[in-house]
């Protein structure tokens, strides 16, 4: 580089440096934005500051101060019926605006509230809140069940329905025949035994001593003499037709039985006596007895 270029180098990084310098106090003297002395989340300092003719709109942040702000209220106590009352009611009581959107859902779905305790079910509501709430609580008759209507008896006659008349001493039940309505009136015998005594007649095809009865499990021997067998009739079982699993479903064969009967047929045919099982382990004496009130041929 010969001195003129070193010159015109020199000229133009002074130029620069000028320019660069005018920039700066340029920026320097422009006026500062002013910042509003009042943020958005700022409390206003009058009521005025909300005036119905302002467009403002609140922010979400904002949405979520006017929630706390509410809540922070005092809870208020008085009677109400949590399947009529609005949502004023249910906020003044100091419910949280989510459990009174899930008190009318529960509501629009059908659901009732028909005791105080139902109330305490309420997704959220604490031991104290309920404890506070209960005593304010007041169930409509109209949403009541029915029942209750004819929950007492003031004439003072006995409910045969919930608790039958039982037997005295010298009558009987017949027990081929009874239901378990019948069968609940001998003493002793409940819904249970009542159920039981039927659905085990049902399995054996019906009874025919009432020795039997002893095949339940614990049950009663005194009620035993209030029952009586008259003309049995029982259902039958055609041993030369019957599967396997078929046989073994009665009360008296077993599935080793049942095969024994099968295996008979198979090797020497058709059975025409319970006799010809005698010479089988698996059919003692006992056991041909008590099946042939129930086997036909």
């Amino acid at each position: 580089m010969n001195r003129h270029d070193r010159h015109i180098a020199l000229a133009a990084i002074i130029v620069a440096l000028l320019a660069l310098t005018a920039l700066v106090l340029y920026d320097s003297d422009k006026p500062a934005t002013a910042i509003p002395q009042q943020s958005h989340y700022s409390q206003p300092s009058h009521p005025s500051s909300y005036s119905h003719g302002s467009q403002h709109s609140p922010s979400p942040r904002e949405s979520a101060g006017n929630y706390s702000a509410y809540t922070a209220h005092s809870p208020q106590e008085f009677p109400f019926d949590p399947n009529t009352a609005d949502s004023t009611q249910l906020l003044r009581l100091g419910l949280q605006p989510w459990q009174v959107r899930n008190i009318y859902k529960y509501r629009m779905r059908g659901g009732i509230y028909r005791r105080k305790e139902d109330f305490a079910r309420l997704y959220g509501l604490t031991v104290k809140d309920y404890r506070r709430l209960e005593p304010y609580i007041r169930i409509s008759s109209d949403y009541l069940p029915a029942a209750t209507l004819v929950g007492s008896n003031d004439s003072g006659e006995r409910d045969t329905t919930r608790f039958p008349q039982k037997l005295h001493a010298g009558e009987h039940v017949i027990l081929n025949t009874a239901d378990t309505t019948m069968l609940k009136r001998v003493p002793g015998i409940g819904s249970y035994y009542a159920r039981e005594i039927v659905r085990h007649g049902e399995r054996l095809g019906g009874y025919v001593s009432i020795d039997q009865l002893d095949e339940i499990d614990h049950f009663p021997q005194t009620a035993k003499q209030y029952l009586v067998i008259s003309q049995p009739v029982t259902r039958k079982l055609n041993i030369n037709k019957l599967s396997i699993n078929d046989l073994r479903r009665h009360p008296y064969l077993n599935y080793y039985q049942a095969k024994a009967i099968a295996d008979y047929r198979r090797l020497h045919g058709r059975i025409n006596s319970l006799d010809e099982l005698r010479l089988s382990r698996d059919f003692p004496e006992e056991v041909i007895k008590r099946l042939e009130p129930y086997i036909e041929f």
